[in-house]
Order: C-alpha cells, then sequence, then structure tokens
C-alpha cells in the first residue's frame, strides 16, 4: 500500500513539475508587446488597412486595452 501511494505522489509531483515548465515556457509569448497584434487588427470595417489619424486613434486605445488586461 504504501509503495502505491509513493508511486501516485511521485507521479503528481512530475506532472506539476511538468505543468510548471510549460506554464514558463509560454509566458515569454504571452509578454510579447501587444503592438504587433494591434497592428494587425488595425483594420476597417470593410477590412481595409487603417492609416493616418484613424490607426494612431486605434493603435493608442488597442494598446491600453492590452495593458489593461495583463
Amino acid at each position: 500500500m504504501s509503495k502505491l501511494i509513493s508511486i501516485a505522489l511521485g507521479s503528481l509531483f512530475a506532472a506539476s513539475v511538468l505543468f510548471a515548465q510549460t506554464a514558463v515556457a509560454a509566458a515569454p509569448a504571452a509578454s510579447a508587446p501587444a503592438a504587433s497584434d494591434c497592428a494587425a487588427k488595425a483594420v476597417s470595417k470593410d477590412g481595409k488597412r487603417l492609416s493616418g489619424a484613424a490607426k494612431s486613434s486605434f493603435m493608442k486605445k488597442c494598446e491600453a486595452h492590452a495593458k489593461a488586461a495583463k
């Protein structure tokens, strides 16, 4: 019985270590600049890319929302 418990605890420990490593590996991708995401989303309702004042206004709002979401 104690052998079964030690195997179960060892498996849980190994799974938690694996989960922690994958969470750390995904963190740099999540902390990448939001500017590239916002730039990709900067399109008008008809699908054309924004430019000029409309783009800068959109980028400012998008980056503010991205920072608030973190």
